[in-house]
């Protein structure tokens, strides 16, 4: 794979984990917003949700592995 169908599949990952989150989200909560879910801290039910943590955490290992993807890309 090039450097940038690499990329390209992080980006997808991260969507599809993206509306992952999202939907588990509203299933607890269907008020949320996709906006609600930077601050989940906010939303209780939500923030003490393990399975919801779980997925947001996957969100942010995707999100790490991209950066650190990238960083590589230009060292």
């Amino acid at each position: 794979m090039t450097p940038g169908e690499i990329d390209a599949l992080f980006e997808e990952l991260i969507e599809a984990q993206r509306a992952k989150t999202l939907a588990l989200a509203r299933r607890i909560d269907p008020s949320l917003t996709e906006d609600d879910l930077f601050q989940p801290h906010d939303h209780p039910r939500i923030a003490t949700n393990p399975a919801y943590q779980f997925e947001d955490g996957v969100l942010a290992g995707l999100l790490a592995a991209r950066a650190a993807f990238r960083a590589g890309m230009k060292a």
